[in-house]
């Protein structure tokens, strides 16, 4: 334990390379890695929760890494430490992942007190990946102030990041209604603020019209969201960059005099356990598959009923963990 004990100084000290490591560590599924993972977040656990966490999602080429990179560099140059996972998606025939916000980001990860991260979704559900949840711990530890989870931006999936973080921002682009339609209800609903992005320029009478189409939707959607909690974004200009941050700030203010901040931190924890109690099934699930492969063999042959083999496969499954159960 004296080796974790150390790796977790040299990430309190704000060690780049020892965050970059252990981020590394807690992302790995061998299960030696999973136990040093597990030590040294027990370690660090004391010396987290202390930065402010937002999640940044909302579809493809709405402008996040963008508008991201601009946010970042503000705060850094008013004296915050800002890291960002970004989370990029898996294959599914290849099982790799292209880890370009880094690229993305260019201006903001060349800077001191930021630290910019792209981490394989790994087919997670809920724009997310398993370890989003340790991976923040690991920078909270490391002492930056404020944490940016840029999700997937797959739609209306993205809905679990809301279990992680103290608020959740999405982005829309111009074009209110085909957005709300594509968006659905799952995302709409994790969402605390909304944002027309790339309200610059030209776009911004059509960004001015979008917002009061998408404030008219919503009344029925999100009856609780205010004229306030729809923003009009670019990160392209300055003013409604440092505009952004100002709301963002107040509405963290607002929560933590109401209480509603630390209810939702508490909620967090419960939800990010089972959310790792289903991983770890889901790995034991498909390690149990190696093994009875006749099973799936006969489904496929079309010699055994699909609703049979679930029902054989799921008492064999749970002999497989040692539980103790009922037959249905």
């Amino acid at each position: 334990m004296d080796d974790i004990h150390a790796f977790a100084a040299s990430i309190q000290r704000g060690d780049r390379a020892a965050l970059a490591q252990a981020i590394t560590l807690v992302e790995s599924t061998r299960s030696d890695d999973r136990l040093r993972a597990v030590a040294l977040l027990e370690a660090l656990l004391p010396h987290t929760g202390g930065a402010y966490r937002i999640a940044v999602t909302g579809p493809p080429g709405a402008g996040k890494s963008t508008l991201l990179n601009a946010l970042g560099c503000l705060l850094v140059k008013e004296g915050f430490r800002v890291a960002v996972l970004a989370i990029d998606p898996t294959s599914e025939v290849t099982g790799g992942s292209i880890l370009g916000d880094k690229t993305r980001m260019r201006d903001l990860s060349l800077l001191d007190g930021a630290f910019v991260r792209p981490s394989p979704s790994r087919l997670a559900h809920g724009g997310v990946s398993t370890w989003t949840h340790e991976a923040m711990l690991l920078c909270e530890a490391a002492g930056f102030d404020v944490i940016f989870i840029e999700t997937l931006g797959v739609g209306q999936g993205e809905t679990r990041v809301k279990d992680l973080v103290d608020c959740c921002l999405l982005l829309c682009l111009s074009g209110a209604g085909d957005a709300l339609q594509g968006l659905k209800k799952g995302i709409l609903e994790s969402a605390d603020l909304i944002g027309i992005n790339k309200a610059d320029g030209e776009g911004l009478q059509v960004a001015r019209m979008a917002r009061g189409e998408l404030q008219s939707a919503l009344r029925m959607v999100r009856p609780d969201l205010s004229a306030d909690d729809l923003l009009l974004l670019s990160g392209l200009e300055a003013l409604r960059v440092e505009a952004l941050w100002m709301h963002l700030a107040g509405w963290k203010e607002k929560r933590v005099n109401s209480g509603d901040f630390e209810a939702r931190r508490s909620m967090q924890h419960e939800a990010w356990m089972w959310i790792s109690l289903e991983s770890r099934l889901w790995a034991a699930l498909q390690d149990f598959k190696k093994n009875n492969a006749m099973t799936f063999d006969a489904v496929r042959q079309g010699t055994m009923l699909p609703e049979r083999a679930a029902m054989v496969l799921k008492e064999s499954f749970l002999d497989y963990l040692g539980v103790v159960h009922e037959s249905p």
